[in-house]
């Protein structure tokens, strides 16, 4: 069975529940108003225990879609609409659809009525159909055919009124949603379902058998409680595949984007050498030149001071390529370090839009590799709050917490549902989120829609040891490391459904 989990509702999914709630209560209370006969002391007390044992079962959910779980109390109520009245089996249904989120406070009032309402409008709506083609002492063909019209009811009328209330809250089609409520392939999926509505249904027959009695209820229980491990099983693999798609192509972006960042460096490179090596060794040159006429011409003292000025330029040339191989060495980032990377990149960044940056970067001595992280975590951040976010204002901090490195990005732009899956073809979040991890660090995403979004990623202090030094020569001979490579580590949701995946 499947139910809506607490969420921010607006006025059209309290719409929906009012919409279901009082109607079902009403018809539930008219229905059973008109029945003439009383009802008997131990068919009230096989009820009370039905509602028991179904409300203990519907306490151990499985988690499925999003804010939807699937309850393995589906076959449980189908034998209830299938032995008793239709107005029996709805006030069964409602009385007995329990919900630990009920106990821990996690839903409000109305949206725990409207769990237990579509419930009982599933069952009451499953039992008319059944006893409407058959009676549980009906010969085999039409307790079959009423069985399984009863369980295809059951799931259209559940099905409808939950995919309607998550397209409200999640804001997508219909189809979709009952796509994603939706375990395994369709054939599949029917084939279970029908096989639990008969199960069910030998389960009703047993019961009827004297001296069995509920003795028939751990027959069809036990099953289902291995069934639910199976299907623990069978949910942690199909996730582990889609997971191991959804790296591969994050490694592709990620190989794409390194190369990328290579090629940023090796441009950068390129534009010291340019900007500072050659004006030096043009220079260096020209004073050659120079030195050379005065020496021809018999200008002695005019060589010498030339002589000095070379000796001078050629000492700063040396200067300059020490700097360059101390700094390609210590930081991938270049000279300026982390702190300034930060910042240079930023007013870049803010000449070219209308969005406030805020930003506190402190000075914090990290390994090459983790300052590398900090610096492509940050700059993937920023470009995705001013491409989707329509932000105002972003906040970039960098500081000691504890034992911790920690870099906070945040934004007040439009926010999203972090529950969604990402549009198609955008990895940002994936690959800052695989940096943070490659490093050894966590990533935190927090957003909510019309409230902005906010990024923590924190590196442990263990990584903050500081390296031992190379002497320049060997620095100079080894080369500048190159950019850390990157191995997936894979990451560690759900209205409401019935074992093996019946929505509810």
């Amino acid at each position: 069975m499947a139910r809506l989990r607490t969420l921010t509702t607006d006025g059209r999914i309290k719409a929906l529940e009012f919409a279901v709630v009082v109607p079902v209560l009403v018809t539930i209370g008219l229905l059973i108003s008109a029945e003439p006969q009383s009802v008997d002391r131990q068919v009230a007390i096989d009820l009370a225990a039905w509602v028991a044992i179904i409300a203990a079962v519907e306490l151990i959910p499985v988690p499925m879609w999003r804010s939807t779980h699937i309850s393995i109390g589906f076959p449980l109520l189908m034998v209830v609409a299938y032995l008793y009245p239709p107005p029996a089996a709805g006030l069964v249904a409602f009385l007995a659809a329990s919900d630990p989120r009920e106990l821990r406070r996690e839903v409000s009032f109305l949206r725990a009525l409207f769990n237990r309402c579509q419930v009982a409008l599933s069952v009451l709506a499953a039992s008319l159909t059944f006893h409407s083609i058959a009676e549980i002492d009906s010969p085999a063909v039409p307790l079959f055919l009423g069985a399984s019209l009863a369980s295809g009811v059951d799931y259209l009328v559940n099905t409808t009124v939950v995919a309607l209330g998550a397209s409200i809250i999640y804001r997508m089609p219909i189809r979709r949603v009952v796509r994603e409520l939706r375990v395994g392939r369709l054939g599949e999926f029917v084939v279970s379902y029908l096989g639990l509505a008969v199960f069910a249904l030998a389960l009703a027959k047993f019961f009827n058998v004297p001296n069995i009695h509920f003795w028939s209820v751990p027959v069809l229980v036990l099953p289902v409680l291995l069934a639910r491990q199976m299907f623990f099983r069978n949910r942690a693999l199909e996730e582990a595949h889609k997971e191991l798609q959804d790296r591969e192509q994050v490694l592709r972006a990620l190989s794409n984007r390194m190369a990328e960042e290579r090629q940023d460096e090796r441009e950068k490179i390129a534009a010291y050498l340019h900007d500072d090596l050659a004006q030096l060794l043009f220079k260096l040159s020209l004073q050659v030149d120079i030195a050379r006429r005065h020496l021809a011409t018999g200008k002695i003292d005019e060589t010498e001071r030339t002589l000095e000025e070379i000796k001078d330029t050629k000492a700063r040339t040396s200067d300059r390529i020490r700097a360059l191989i101390r700094d390609l060495h210590r930081s991938p980032l270049g000279r300026a370090g982390l702190a300034d990377s930060l910042q240079s990149f930023i007013l870049e960044t803010a000449r070219d839009t209308a969005v406030d940056f805020h930003t506190d970067v402190a000075e914090v001595e990290l390994p090459p590799p983790i300052a590398l992280l900090v610096y492509k975590i940050a700059h993937e951040g920023v470009m995705n709050a001013l491409k989707h976010a329509n932000a105002q204002n972003v906040w970039l901090t960098v500081e000691r917490e504890g034992d911790f490195v920690e870099l906070v990005l945040r934004d007040d732009g439009e926010g999203f549902d972090t529950e969604a899956p990402p549009p198609e073809g955008h990895f940002g979040l994936t690959m800052m989120r695989e940096r943070a991890l490659v490093g050894g660090g966590s990533f935190d995403l927090k957003s909510v829609e019309g409230e902005g979004t906010t990024v923590t990623v924190r590196f442990p202090t263990s990584w903050l040891q500081p390296e031992p030094s190379a002497p320049l020569a060997s620095a100079a001979g080894n080369g500048a490391g190159g950019a850390p490579g990157t191995t997936p580590t894979p990451d560690g949701d759900p209205t409401r459904r019935s074992a093996l995946a019946s929505p509810r």
